[in-house]
């Protein structure tokens, strides 16, 4: 999301599993920064959202990529991924 000279990300999530999940919504500039979050998304189907502070932007609009991964519960090392889903420029997009 790009507003002025701002940038974040934000995910929208339903977690209809009844079961604990973890998220990490990261940020990534085009001055090689990096803003990690990570989120609890309650257990029940209510909709909900995670987004990252607004940071400045030192890029042209679009030039700032998210990437947003939940995992299931139990240690982070045995966690399966569940979902990996990142934002990309589409094919010759200028600016």
């Amino acid at each position: 999301m790009a507003r002025g000279n701002a940038v974040w990300a934000r995910v929208y999530y339903r977690n209809t599993t009844g079961e604990e999940l973890r998220s990490v919504l990261t940020l990534m500039g085009p001055d090689g920064r990096t803003v990690e979050l990570h989120c609890a998304p309650a257990a029940h189907d209510d909709p909900g959202t995670c987004e990252t502070p607004r940071v400045p932007s030192s890029g042209t609009p679009g030039s700032a990529t998210a990437i947003a991964e939940f995992v299931g519960a139990g240690p982070v090392e045995e966690a399966p991924l569940l979902l990996r889903a990142g934002s990309e420029r589409a094919p010759g997009a200028r600016g």
